[in-house]
């Protein structure tokens, strides 16, 4: 009789057992779908734009690009402020500042000018935006050629600026600059005729930029020694 016993109570306790088990593994599967789905922090994934719009003139340079921003998680993502910086460049091409988002990316002599503000960029959408970049006085004059540029970004769940894009500019598709027109930015080769207009407007450009100076006190960002977020917009 005792051996019957001790042999069903072991029984018992290994059903227990496993019906804990069982039990937990649910539970932490409940919880962990749940983050997944509602509480994860995703991030925003940005893609190489297709075209830009382009102008450089005396000491005022303006870039205007399309972009598609999407959001891999739930949670919304707040975009306080952005910029644009070539790496690869020397420490005197400043930071182009976010000036402008337009509504359309061809620049017209009616449209409604839209200062910089943050937004949203909800829970698992993809938002299209135009961005409108500036360079603070004669910061950045473009050469003929491709330019390494990057897109950072000051975001509100994190600190400092935070890379979204990295891609290639294609300067060398440039080739009426005093005109604020649309370029397309595909790796396509040029005829010689438009390499050289190119070349002899941004050559002629520089030429006029080296007799003339800067007026004014040059604004800069630091957009490597941030120590976080001072929680106000431009």
């Amino acid at each position: 009789m005792f051996p019957l016993m001790v042999a069903a109570d072991q029984i018992a306790s290994s059903s227990l057992t496993g019906a804990s088990v069982v039990s937990s593994c649910a539970l932490v599967f409940t919880v962990a779908s749940f983050w997944w789905l509602n509480a994860r922090q995703g991030r925003l994934k940005a893609w190489e734009p297709h075209s830009f719009a382009a102008i450089v003139h005396g000491s005022m340079a303006r870039l205007r690009l399309p972009l598609v921003l999407h959001n891999t998680g739930p949670k919304p993502i707040v975009v306080q402020d952005l910029i644009l910086t070539f790496p690869d460049e020397p420490a005197s091409h400043l930071p182009l500042l976010w000036v402008s988002s337009p509504s359309s990316l061809r620049p017209g002599p009616h449209e409604e000018a839209k200062l910089p503000a943050g937004f949203v960029v909800g829970g698992r959408e993809a938002q299209q935006l135009f961005l409108e970049f500036e360079a603070p006085f004669s910061g950045f004059a473009p050469e003929a050629r491709d330019y390494q540029a990057q897109i950072q970004m000051r975001v509100g769940h994190r600190k400092g600026w935070r890379p979204l894009l990295t891609f290639t500019l294609r300067a060398a598709n440039i080739v009426d600059p005093d005109r604020y027109t649309v370029y397309d930015n595909a790796p396509i080769e040029l005829t010689k005729e438009d390499q050289k207009r190119a070349d002899a407007a941004l050559l002629e450009l520089l030429d006029g930029e080296g007799d003339a100076s800067a007026p004014g006190e040059r604004k800069q960002r630091d957009s490597s020694n941030d120590d976080g977020n001072t929680g106000t917009d431009r």
